[in-house]
């Protein structure tokens, strides 16, 4: 998912050092940026509190034990074990998950909970672009103060520009992104290292018991706190979701060896600046360099937010398939922006949505500050839909006893709990956008699916079986057997497709060589070319044949055909494509409310045309439809 575009491979080699850097590129652009807000945003929590050793050591214990027990304890040493043929993400997991069970009412249960998250992470896809390129803009603030004012101006055109160029793919850009990332942690280390050095002491909140005396003594205040806290692990879900392009190895070298260190200095330099000049509250990361490079600063940081958007930008396309290949969205437009690389996509309806959002959030939000209120609701919430999911695979898939996972994945439930009942204080302030937007997506494609189960019982139920249409055939003397190769493109292979029906009604004629395809997509990321098509015949001239797609990939249909050429004599040049085109209209089906209805049918309208989506050459395409109430 995230970052599948800029990384360009899917290959899964030993981590080398350009496979680290690519890294350090890809996965780790959105928590790599967190230090531009995240210890400010906390600090300011005890804006109306003398600042003390108190506080400061407080919160950079919280930070530092959440970079340890959220990112290294629970994604990197855990959930990355539960890949799903070596592939990650929220979306890979709920399929590993619903493969593990079998009780209809928990596979439901398991599908809502990873659409949940799904949904939450297209709210980061717009929340990650604004507030990012927003902090480190701010640091004009900072670095020229008569600047002031264009820092909106400067940070819309900035999205707009990230976004006006996403057509273009990201392979090219893609190459500096590593380069420039570990420059980014090279820097947060140093400008850390060189606040420590003058108060060293502030080493000492690595012991968790700063942490601890910090809830003591704060009570309410510090649970407040960590609804701040945990803007520090925002993109957290990156290292699990593109496992698939990198492998386990190199994303934990990286984090372990340069990410978690550089991060860990600098918050620990933050705090160090904050002990010895209190006023530093205002913008802690800008104001830790010295004065001469802050302006190049602010430039290292707006390309490093560029990147981490770019990131999430990229995992929002490939979400975005892979929703559709699991039957939760309409076909969307996907344009291939890469002639070797099939994971490389730029989907124009979901680039449209996002920019929309993210301007809408600047306009609206206007600093980061008022922005990292919204942010906290989405990060959690993934937490949870990913904890949840993650312990029915290792209960049912990895056997662990029952006592073990209760007690390992009922601390980071809590933990995770925690961290989002303290973001809820905050829906008021602006915590409300990211519900809003995930109900209304969870709406969007619980409906969509609804839909599409009650157009299939209305197809079957209208529908011929193909045993007895193969049974008579023979027996018509009415029926006009013509030259040329017609594939009938179906849903459900056990029944005759309606488009071909239509097409002996209508013109009493039937192909000399007809095949019956079907597109299958199955729960795993990715299907074998050994075991990508099955062939059947029916009858002389008649064959059946079924494609199988994992849901990280894409269908195209003549590519496929021509690997069975041998099998079933498909000839691209004399093969014509029939498809069944349903003119949707409302109705009265009892079976769903009015605004799903009404909903599923503005999905439909907007649907991308199916031979756009197969890849079917459209001068070869006929469509027979039929209005369908619904």
């Amino acid at each position: 998912m995230t970052g599948a575009d800029a990384a360009g491979s899917s290959s899964r080699s030993p981590a080398s050092a350009g496979r680290l850097l690519a890294v350090l590129g890809v996965v780790y652009g959105d928590i790599g940026t967190s230090p531009l807000y995240a210890m400010k945003s906390s600090v300011q929590v005890f804006s109306g509190v003398p600042f003390s050793e108190t506080e400061i050591l407080g919160i950079l214990s919280l930070v530092f034990w959440s970079l340890i027990l959220i990112v290294t304890a629970k994604y990197v040493m855990l959930i990355m074990r539960a890949d799903n043929q070596g592939e990650g993400g929220i979306l890979a997991l709920m399929a590993l998950a619903q493969r593990a069970v079998t009780e209809p009412r928990l596979h439901h249960a398991l599908g809502l909970v990873g659409i949940a998250g799904a949904c939450l992470f297209f709210g980061d896809g717009i929340i990650t672009p604004a507030i990012s390129v927003l902090s480190a803009l701010e640091g004009l603030q900072v670095a020229a103060p008569a600047l002031k004012d264009y820092v909106l101006p400067l940070s819309a055109a900035v999205i707009v520009g990230l976004f006006a160029v996403q057509y273009r793919g990201t392979h090219t850009i893609g190459r500096v992104f590593g380069p420039v990332m570990a420059l980014w942690f090279v820097v947060l280390a140093v400008l850390g290292v060189m606040q420590i050095a003058h108060r060293p002491m502030v080493l000492m909140a690595l012991s968790p018991w700063y942490a601890l005396s910090l809830l003591l003594v704060y009570k309410w205040l510090a649970f407040v706190v960590l609804g701040a806290v945990v803007l520090c692990v925002t993109g957290a879900e990156a290292l699990y979701a593109d496992m698939g392009h990198f492998g386990r190895g190199p994303i934990r070298i990286s984090w372990l060896a340069v990410v978690l260190p550089s991060l860990v200095l600098n918050y620990f330099g933050q705090g160090a600046l904050m002990l010895r000049d209190p006023s530093a509250v205002e913008n802690p990361f800008f104001l830790m360099a010295p004065e001469w490079s802050r302006l190049p600063l602010v430039l290292l940081a707006t390309a490093a937010t560029v990147i981490a958007s770019q990131a999430v930008i990229s995992g929002a396309y490939s979400a975005a398939r892979q929703c559709m290949q699991l039957g939760y969205l309409p076909r969307l437009t996907l344009v291939h922006t890469s002639t070797t690389e099939e994971g490389q996509i730029y989907v124009p309806q979901v680039n449209k949505a996002l920019l929309f959002g993210v301007l809408v959030l600047v306009a609206v939000f206007r600093t980061s500050d008022n922005l990292a209120s919204a942010y906290g609701i989405a990060v959690t919430g993934r937490f949870i839909c990913t904890a949840l999911l993650a312990a029915v695979v290792f209960r049912r898939q990895f056997h662990w006893p029952k006592s073990v996972t209760i007690a390992v994945f009922g601390a980071l439930f809590l933990i995770d709990t925690t961290f989002f009942a303290a973001n809820t204080l905050k829906i008021l302030e602006g915590g409300w956008m990211p519900l809003i937007l995930g109900v209304c997506l969870i709406a969007a494609m619980t409906s969509w699916r609804r839909g599409r189960e009650l157009l299939l019982t209305r197809w079957r139920q209208d529908s011929m079986p193909i045993a007895p249409f193969l049974a008579r055939l023979p027996q018509s003397k009415s029926i006009l057997r013509v030259p040329g190769f017609a594939i009938f493109l179906t849903g459900n292979q056990d029944y005759v497709p309606t488009s071909l029906l239509h097409n002996l009604k209508h013109n009493k004629v039937l192909h000399e060589q007809v095949m019956f395809l079907t597109i299958h997509t199955t729960d795993r990321p990715e299907v074998a070319a050994e075991n990508r098509a099955t062939v059947e015949q029916l009858a002389p001239g008649i064959c059946r044949v079924g494609l199988r797609y994992g849901f990280m990939e894409m269908p195209n249909i003549p590519r496929a055909l021509e690997a069975l050429a041998a099998e079933t004599g498909f000839e691209a040049i004399r093969a014509s494509y029939f498809l069944g085109r349903d003119v949707l209209v409302p109705g009265m089906t009892p079976d769903m409310p009015w605004w799903r209805r009404w909903l599923f049918l503005w999905l439909a309208d907007n649907a991308v045309p199916a031979t756009e989506f197969f890849r079917i050459p459209s001068d070869r395409v006929v469509e027979l439809g039929v209005r369908i109430a619904i």
